[in-house]
């Protein structure tokens, strides 16, 4: 199964995108959520990124969402410390922060392959607009 981490600046906006994505989620679908500075203020923190990366399943492969700029430069340097055999299972998707988490939450849990969720979560259609 295709397992999530979200990465906020905030630890609460995290870990409200995660409970969210777990309520509309169907099956054993891992979300991790990593927010905040180790000293509880607004930023990233790439060793809870690496922790939070080396800690889940990732056989069937990884979608990292992150919510802003250097939330996305953090991932990717924690990226770039990984072998590349880790390295290939893991995407940080272009997608829409709460709504990529909650459809990648629902169509991992459907069993759906990683290209699949990517596919949806990253469609320039995914919010519709009134």
């Amino acid at each position: 199964m295709v397992n999530i981490i979200l990465v906020s600046h905030v630890k609460e906006i995290a870990e409200g995108a995660k409970k969210l994505a777990e309520q509309m989620k169907q099956g054993d679908v891992e979300i991790l959520a990593v927010g905040g500075t180790p000293d509880g203020d607004i930023g990233t923190d790439p060793d809870a990124i690496e922790t939070a990366i080396n800690e889940i399943d990732k056989e069937d492969g990884l979608i990292i969402l992150a919510d802003l700029g250097s939330a996305i430069m953090s991932v990717n340097m924690v990226l770039d410390w990984l072998d590349d055999e880790v390295r290939e299972k893991i995407i940080l998707a272009d997608a829409p922060f709460v709504e990529g988490a909650v459809v990648a939450a629902v169509e991992a849990g459907m069993g759906n392959k990683i290209e699949e969720i990517l596919e949806s979560i990253e469609s320039a259609d995914m919010i519709k607009k009134n």
